[in-house]
């Protein structure tokens, strides 16, 4: 039987070259960004330089958050016991859901909500009603303040968007504040829901942007263990960090 036909949106290749959404690929090398190409794929436009720089510093600070995370934890142990570095990527991806690094579409829903009207009182009744937690709030280890929010929140607020989203981000997270007498804070998974809705990304790409910045620090975590001994037992708690010592950024830029 032959196939039937059908047809992609995206990409096209042929023996004259390749094209993104249109776009010349060898003229998008060198001349875009990975996160400003990615942006590209995922919404069939070039981003602003605005959005670039946004999308940019969500994959930063989404790339890596320890040795001790579920997905880290499952690439190290798919090596460690004989695994392929391709093997041990797709174990920390499946490691990830509505508690690890796949919450920013669920997040982004809530936000939007809040954002057209509904009260945060509201809408984080309707989820705490269902027995639930609401998406993109709260961490276990930066139980006050995740660092990385407010960082992104104030590059955000440097560049010329209407904030519908990270308003009603922080909304939710007072709220809960105010409900629970304990601080909520928004994590990064949140914090990536509001700015991604405040520049318009459509919330059914959003995980995918998380996953793929996560992907290169799951396997830097692999290739590390892979110099280790093989089949050892791998404790969440049980890790020394041995790397440089805190040094600053602009010292670099100066080599």
């Amino acid at each position: 039987m032959p196939y039937e036909s059908w047809e992609s949106q995206l990409t096209h290749t042929s023996p004259e070259g390749i094209r993104i959404r249109g776009y010349d690929l060898t003229e998008l090398i060198g001349g875009l960004s990975y996160p400003a190409t990615l942006f590209l794929l995922y919404t069939g436009e070039l981003p602003t330089v605005s959005e670039s720089r946004l999308i940019d510093a969500l994959m930063v600070a989404s790339i890596d958050h320890g040795p001790a995370t579920p997905s880290a934890l499952a690439a190290r142990g798919s090596i460690s016991g004989g695994g392929t570095l391709q093997a041990a990527g797709a174990a920390g991806l499946l490691t990830m859901g509505r508690h690890h690094g796949a919450a920013v579409e669920a997040c982004m829903g809530v936000l939007q909500k809040v954002a057209d009207g509904e009260s945060a009182e509201t809408v984080i009744e309707e989820i705490t009603a269902r027995g639930e937690r609401v998406p993109g709030f709260g961490h276990r280890q930066h139980k006050e303040r995740d660092p990385r929010v407010d960082r992104l929140f104030e590059l955000a607020a440097n560049e010329d968007f209407e904030t519908p989203h990270i308003d009603a981000a922080t909304a939710v997270e007072a709220t809960l504040l105010a409900r629970t007498g304990k601080p909520v804070p928004i994590n990064i998974d949140g914090a990536m829901a509001a700015v991604l809705g405040d520049i318009g990304v459509p919330a059914e790409f959003s995980n995918a942007i998380f996953i793929t910045a996560r992907l290169g620090g799951v396997l830097r975590h692999a290739i590390e263990e892979q110099g280790m001994p093989p089949m050892r037992r791998i404790g969440p708690d049980d890790h020394t960090y041995t790397g440089p010592e805190p040094r600053p950024l602009h010292e670099e830029e100066e080599r």
